[in-house]
């Protein structure tokens, strides 16, 4: 299994406050983020899994978002977790 108990803890370690922090914006942000690149990698090699495909929209709507939400909250924290993760460009 690609996403593990050990390497969840570590994102939200390194993105949210605590490895007990699973719900905060910015961890939940990392862990979508994490998911989507390797599911993007796997599209690559796999064209025609179209459950896999609408799996990834979903999640970069979710993504989006919340990336909203957090704008509208705290733009400091919005700038710093999209340099952090290299979402915009």
């Amino acid at each position: 299994m690609y996403l593990t108990e050990n390497k969840k803890k570590k994102i939200f370690k390194t993105y949210g406050i605590s490895v007990l922090d699973t719900g905060s914006s910015q961890s939940q942000i990392a862990l979508f983020t994490y998911r989507i690149n390797h599911l993007s990698k796997y599209l690559k090699n796999n064209r025609k899994d179209f459950n896999t495909e609408r799996s990834l929209i979903r999640l970069v709507g979710k993504r989006k978002k919340l990336l909203k939400y957090i704008e509208k909250k705290d733009v400091n924290s919005y700038k710093k977790i999209i340099k952090i993760l290299g979402l915009r460009k």
